[in-house]
């Protein structure tokens, strides 16, 4: 199986368990996500995020965005969306791997998913292991 390539670049880090790349500001030491792009780079250093958070909020994105900015298949299939809660760091808006048994709170993880049949994007799942 050929391997997708990211929606964007340098949203995640390239090792075997991949971590969001944020930002932290280099004056106030807030991280923001993603890592700013082109001049604004230059306030900021780029840092690998936890892999894992809490669920903070949750929708289901039930109709297809408006086009642009969505440049996602043609063939709209609904969604989870939620906020997640990197504790110490950020809250993360990203697309969830289910849409059933969510609970406000819950433990959750990183995984890079399929976007469409060329690109890889990135979602939070309910954690594996929530001892």
């Amino acid at each position: 199986m050929a391997t997708l390539s990211p929606i964007a670049a340098d949203l995640w880090t390239d090792e075997a368990q991949p971590r969001l790349i944020g930002g932290r500001h280099r004056t106030t030491g807030r991280i923001v996500f993603p890592m700013p792009p082109g001049d604004a780079a230059a306030d900021f250093d780029p840092v690998p995020l936890s892999r894992r958070g809490s669920l903070w909020s949750w929708t289901v994105q039930s109709f297809r965005p408006k086009s642009p900015p969505y440049d996602g298949p043609e063939a709209f299939e609904p969604f989870a969306l939620g906020y997640v809660e990197l504790p110490g760091e950020v809250i993360v808006e990203a697309r969830l791997t289910t849409a059933t048994d969510l609970v406000i709170g819950m433990p959750v993880e990183l995984v890079i998913i399929p976007f469409d049949a060329t690109r890889a994007t990135f979602a939070f799942r309910p954690q594996e292991d929530r001892a």
